[in-house]
């Protein structure tokens, strides 16, 4: 097989997960507890981003939010299911 065709694994660990919201969003508070959750379960590092502090996030993403990331690549918006992230993490 080729070695463009081959995916690495990431360990959870080496995952980095980007939480895109703005203040007084409930959906990004309910995000944010999730996001937390499965991030201190599996070891994953994660941040968030404010987007209306951030011209270039807020231009892509306004209509989304909460847009989660893992390494910068678009997971999920709006609902973010924890297995689903979980399982995203392992892969």
């Amino acid at each position: 097989m080729s070695a463009l065709l081959r995916r690495t694994k990431k360990k959870p660990a080496d995952r980095v997960v980007t939480l895109l919201g703005k203040p007084g969003c409930h959906l990004c508070e309910e995000a944010r507890t999730v996001v937390s959750a499965v991030c201190e379960e599996t070891g994953a590092s994660w941040v968030e981003k404010d987007i209306t502090r951030d011209e270039a996030l807020y231009k892509e993403y306004w209509e989304q939010i909460p847009v989660v990331l893992i390494d910068d690549e678009q997971h999920t918006f709006w609902r973010v299911d924890p297995a689903r992230l979980r399982t995203a993490l392992r892969t």
